[in-house]
């Protein structure tokens, strides 16, 4: 559980610190002060700032602690970049963001609404791209996909297996305790190479138990089912849905338009499964779905982590995919939100009161820490045996 713990803090940081470094980059590019660029959330352990001059011989300053000391000629409007002690993600703090210093000519509240608005979307877009990188790293090195007659002749497959993708409720499978994501291994102690060696084992053994040895996570169990007439068709069936998957690798630059392809299809269809998430809520006050927390995510960080490198890579591209999106909900106090003030202030020709977006973000702040701690409670509920086991590992209880 420690390990969970240290990849999950390692996962979530790099997604959080890939999308402050959009905000970072963007606004240094159009003409923004940046203030402090920092690893982690304060308070500051230490920090260095260039000088202007290039006269001197020490050409970077050094600042210990929080406090900041007073901006000199040739230190001012130059980035403070930082370390800090809570090692998840980090944070940049922009000239000029909280809508003051509207008088200086790189303030943030000085720019242009299409400036601040590039600003603002661009740790998503960051996020995205983060994602897009991790899928062509997978697909450069093998990445686990469905093996179909859709692949093209460049791809090099390995590992083939059949998974389990779908179990059928109050059936045979679901009885026994099959999950989505087993892999099948053997059945009547023959091993099973293919969907089709699998249904030929369970169409004669119609009322007849059958062994299935299953791989999950690493570890391999033994299962007694007994197929049924579950089609009423007198052939006997468990209600599994099974496909072969492998690892599968391109070339470099086949790759690469791999990872934009499928990026695309995981930023639409997690759209998707939102509207319906949103939509399950109005109509029947239910989500429909499972939705996990942070402690639900580190939970199954470290059940990803067991399956491999190439799982993880894919899991921390999901969830920087996940992260981007809800970052871009039109919700105070996300970056969506703010976007959406910006809209508001293009079609009403002037900015919203600093004092009442200021007091809408801070509501919408509350919300979300609320929702977090709901969700959290939820996953504690869910998860509180590996919880418990985590503790009592340290505390030999």
């Amino acid at each position: 559980m420690l390990t969970t713990i240290i990849i999950f803090v390692v996962v979530l940081g790099l997604i959080v610190f890939v999308h402050e470094l959009g905000h970072f980059f963007s606004a240094r590019k159009l003409g923004i002060g940046v203030e402090e660029f920092g690893f982690g959330f304060p308070p500051r352990i230490a920090g260095i700032q260039k000088k202007k001059s290039s006269k001197e011989k020490n050409k970077w300053r050094i600042i210990w602690g929080g406090k900041t000391p007073p901006f000199t000629p040739e230190t001012e409007n130059q980035v403070i970049y930082s370390i800090n002690w809570i090692p998840i993600g980090g944070f940049v703090k922009i000239k000029g963001e909280q809508g003051d210093k509207k008088d200086e000519a790189d303030s943030f509240s000085s720019k242009p609404i299409w400036k601040r608005a590039i600003v603002l979307s661009a740790g998503v877009a960051m996020n995205f791209i983060f994602a897009f990188v991790l899928i062509s790293i997978g697909f450069m090195i093998g990445t686990p996909n469905v093996l179909d007659e859709n692949l093209p002749n460049s791809a090099q497959v390995s590992e083939e297996k059949v998974q389990v993708i779908q179990v059928q409720e109050n059936s045979p499978a679901a009885e026994a305790g099959l999950e989505v994501g087993d892999i099948i291994i053997s059945a009547s102690g023959q091993k099973i190479n293919t969907t089709d060696d699998f249904t030929n084992i369970a169409k004669p053994s119609l009322n007849n138990e059958i062994s299935v040895v299953v791989s999950r996570t690493g570890e391999e169990s033994e299962y007694l089912l007994t197929p049924a007439d579950l089609n009423e068709n007198g052939e006997g069936t468990v209600g599994v849905w099974l496909v072969e998957t492998g690892l599968v690798k391109y070339p470099w630059y086949l790759a690469i338009w791999q990872g934009i392809t499928t990026t695309l299809s995981i930023i639409w269809q997690i759209i998707i499964a939102f509207f319906e998430i949103i939509k399950n809520l109005i109509v029947s006050q239910s989500a429909g779905v499972d939705v996990a927390g942070p402690v639900g995510i580190a939970v199954l960080t470290g059940q990803v982590a067991k399956l491999g490198f190439i799982y993880l890579l894919n899991f921390t591209a999901i969830i920087s995919i996940n992260l981007g999106i809800i970052n871009f909900i039109p919700f105070p106090a996300l970056d969506g939100g703010r976007v959406l003030f910006l809209i508001i202030e293009k079609i009403r020709g002037r900015a919203m009161k600093e004092k009442v977006e200021a007091a809408l973000n801070n509501i919408g702040f509350l919300v979300l820490i609320g929702l977090v701690l709901v969700v959290t409670f939820v996953d504690v509920s869910r998860f509180s045996d590996s919880i418990k086991g985590f503790f009592g590992n340290i505390f030999n209880f």
